[in-house]
């Protein structure tokens, strides 16, 4: 399946580690797992009872989450990889469904009607580009229609934790430089965005913005116009 996101090496990458993915919170700090599960119990509360497409599920951990307290959930990611983990970590969650797709070009049966009250993703969001933030903001604007609840979760920057930063690019995009499971070294985007940057970008697309931040995490909540 071609991806959008294939031109700059995401899905390639995953598709690499996804068999050691389960394992990298093995390396959290106590502080980093604290905000993890306070963000965890604060999300699967706002989250309840909606009918949610989470775009970038990986290896499942937050469908998991998730499907708690959720109707339904539709967990959708680009990696074959990834995907095929998740379905094998959510074979008892009688609500959830799988599926092959990328967050950048959504399947056409997905749009209109009340499929989803809630798009959540987590951990997307910084591995796309400013120009593939927008794209994808529209698309769920026009695809999902109004009221719907969007919800951003992804990593905050924290000196002496998070990767070191590669480079700045011309539009103004960071990247950072990843291993994969052979050792072979790969230049990912990974974007830390500010508030104002955030509100800024959301605002075109959503409304009643709200924004949170952890330590380690950062999330923003709004209501697509």
């Amino acid at each position: 399946m071609e991806s959008k996101m294939d031109k700059n090496g995401v899905i390639a990458y995953y598709d690499g580690i996804a068999a050691h993915y389960d394992n990298a919170a093995a390396g959290y700090s106590e502080e980093q797992l604290e905000d993890l599960d306070e963000s965890r119990e604060q999300l699967a509360a706002l989250l309840a009872g909606h009918r949610i497409l989470e775009l970038g599920c990986g290896t499942g951990a937050w469908t998991e989450v998730l499907a708690e307290t959720a109707d339904s959930v539709l967990a959708l990611d680009a990696s074959e990889a990834m995907l095929e983990l998740a379905r094998l970590h959510g074979e008892d969650l009688d609500n959830v469904a799988y599926r092959l797709g990328d967050a950048l070009d959504l399947p056409d049966d997905l749009a209109g009607g009340d499929k989803f009250s809630a798009v959540f993703m987590a951990g997307l969001w910084s591995r796309l580009t400013r120009d593939q933030q927008e794209a994808l903001l529209l698309s769920l604007r026009k695809r999902l229609g109004k009221d719907v609840l969007l919800v951003i979760f992804d990593d905050a920057y924290v000196e002496t934790e998070s990767a070191t930063i590669a480079r700045t690019d011309l539009q103004g995009n960071t990247h950072e430089f990843q291993l994969d499971a052979d050792g072979n070294q790969h230049e990912l985007v990974k974007n830390y965005p500010t508030d104002s940057y955030l509100r800024k970008r959301l605002d075109k697309v959503g409304r009643e913005i709200k924004i949170a931040r952890w330590e380690f995490y950062w999330v923003l909540t709004c209501r697509l116009k």
